[in-house]
């Protein structure tokens, strides 16, 4: 399949494949296509590599924003959690259980740490059994039993707890932070606060001023912790999947369940088991980009329509110039072809005047007999010489025959004849253009024979442009043979190389050639008979030969002769020329 390829295409770029409309039309196709794809690949390429150095680059610049939002969030939010754990952590240091087991310091207390730190919403004290025995707050908790509930037990276990937000008792979504003491006397107590998650909410809002980012916390279940713009209330679950958190923020990209993209920045909020995360909407994200490469993209579009439109006008003005010139070109080619042929034409002259005046002076002596036979003779006498005057009538019709035969071949050598293609047997073709040089090759003592196979297929050319090959050919071989006084032969052999190519073969045992003569043996006006040639003859023969869809190749040594190989196509391609 390659192969077959790039053979079309060598085909197309040789200019002397042909002068159809439809070889120029693929040629100006081929060049058009080569010219945008010389010109559009590296535009691609390197919109390519951008696109990509561009999409990274952005997708860091879309990721730093929310990186920085939850870095700040999670410093503001442990900011907030931390100084009002120290505050209770300090009053559960400052004061005993007897202390704030009285009534009055217990409120006094629970005031001034509210008029110092908004968020709490109460403040309960706990003995050891697990009962509150003191509270401060809007609930009627005074005497609520803890002991069993799981936050006593690792506020117990840890000395400190920070908790998930629950219901609990108060049917609302609050948090507690619990602080357990030891007394040297052996006393056991834990202080115990509520935080009002309003508060932590609001703590994120002026993190988060970019109203398509969702900001809210939720614990390592997935339950809101906040209210979330797009999640729903605190304690409804996270349609998430949850991404892995640390406690360096990180940002990655997530789908939901109704597929769509979303980033996601997460963090581990110290000392708790609560994450803050910052959502953001894939599509909104990628808006500006999005604009940025369709403007981009028509860019690209309307350029490579350019070039498109500029390469086929510049290609058919290219082309159309080409075909002018190449049209030029064989006009003077077969106006050179037929002064070749003219030129041949005055080289065989004295053979074809002795081959013609021979017939004439037979007949001119026939027809002298038979009329001196007529004016001597009477009637009977005529009747007695009737088969001899049919005879010379004979002879005399042969001649004149013979004679027309000859100055056919010579005319339809010369003029330009209709290009056709048709059945030929090369053993004529040969014998025909050998004909011509007969008469020169005798006179120079030089033997011309034919050894062709009997069962050598015809082949269909055309009959006026091969006899000028062999006539070019075998003209060249008895020049070759001029320098012998006797001995000169010339040999045409053939043979079917393959089944569907011709080879003919001339040899002579003349001087031969250099190597540096069998380099330009084809260029146009080389010639290596000084002045007597024109340079034209085996230019032709080539240009007429790659024409036929055959070749032509030259052996050659200096002293041995030249053997000359003229192979041809049983069937030429169908886009031969003939002229």
């Amino acid at each position: 399949m390659g192969g077959s390829i790039k053979k079309r295409i060598l085909r197309l770029l040789d200019l002397s494949a042909g002068l159809s409309p439809a070889h120029y039309r693929a040629l100006r196709w081929l060049m058009t296509v080569l010219m945008v794809t010389v010109s559009v690949a590296p535009l691609l390429i390197l919109s390519a590599f951008n696109h990509i150095q561009y999409t990274s680059t952005l997708e860091r610049e879309l990721e730093r924003p929310l990186h920085t939002l939850v870095s700040k969030s999670r410093a503001s939010l442990e900011l907030f959690l931390g100084e009002r754990f120290s505050m209770v952590s300090f009053i559960a240091h400052a004061y005993s259980f007897a202390d704030l087991n009285d009534p009055v310091i217990f409120r006094h207390v629970f005031l001034a740490l509210t008029s110092e730190f908004r968020g709490f919403v109460d403040m309960g004290l706990v003995n050891g059994q697990g009962r509150q025995v003191d509270y401060v707050g809007p609930y009627k908790l005074k005497g609520a039993d803890y002991a069993d509930q799981p936050w006593l037990r690792e506020a117990e276990i840890k000395g400190r707890y920070i908790s998930n937000v629950f219901l609990g008792l108060r049917d609302f979504p609050h948090m507690i932070m619990a602080v357990h003491r030891l007394e040297p006397d052996g006393t056991r107590w834990t202080l115990r606060v509520t935080i009002d998650i309003t508060q932590l909410e609001q703590s994120l809002m002026p993190a988060g001023p970019d109203l398509e980012t969702d900001i809210f916390l939720c614990d390592n279940s997935g339950v809101l912790q906040t209210s979330s713009r797009l999640y729903g209330k605190a304690l409804d679950t996270l349609p998430l999947i949850l991404p892995p958190a640390g406690s360096e923020p990180t940002v990655r990209r997530l789908t939901d369940n109704n597929g769509k993209q979303l980033l996601v920045a997460s963090a581990l909020l110290t000392g708790t088991d609560l994450r803050l995360m910052a959502v953001k909407s894939g599509l909104a994200a990628w808006r500006p980009w999005g604009s940025l490469r369709t403007e981009l993209l028509l860019v690209l579009c309307g350029g490579i329509v350019i070039i498109v439109l500029v390469s086929h006008v510049l290609m058919k003005a290219l082309v159309g110039r080409l075909q002018a010139a190449d049209e030029h070109r064989a006009a003077i080619f077969a106006q050179m072809e037929h002064q070749q042929k003219l030129s041949s034409i005055g080289r065989l002259a004295a053979g074809v005047a002795h081959e013609v005046n021979n017939p004439l002076a037979i007949i001119y002596e026939k027809a002298g007999l038979a009329l001196d036979m007529l004016r001597l003779q009477e009637g009977a006498a005529i009747e007695q010489r009737r088969e001899r005057l049919i005879s010379l009538l004979e002879g005399i019709e042969n001649t004149v025959e013979r004679a027309r035969g000859i100055t056919h071949r010579l005319l339809g050598f010369s003029r330009r004849m209709e290009a056709s293609r048709q059945s030929l047997q090369l053993a004529d073709v040969i014998g025909e253009s050998m004909e011509f040089l007969r008469r020169e090759a005798g006179n120079r003592g030089v033997s011309m024979a034919v050894h062709l196979p009997e069962n050598l297929p015809s082949v269909i050319s055309d009959r006026g442009q091969l006899q000028q090959v062999f006539l070019n050919v075998l003209g060249n071989a008895l020049d070759a043979l001029s320098d012998l006084k006797e001995g000169g032969r010339i040999e045409v052999g053939g043979k079917l190389a393959d089944n569907d190519t011709v080879v003919i073969t001339i040899r002579d045992n003349g001087k031969g050639m250099s190597p540096e003569m069998l380099r330009h043996i084809f260029e146009p006006f080389y010639s290596s008979k000084k002045d007597k040639g024109t340079g034209l003859g085996m230019f032709i023969t080539y240009a007429i030969m790659r024409r036929l869809g055959g070749d032509i190749v030259v052996q050659s040594q200096e002293e041995l002769g030249t053997t000359v190989h003229i192979t041809l196509p049983l069937t030429p391609p169908d886009d031969m020329e003939v002229i």
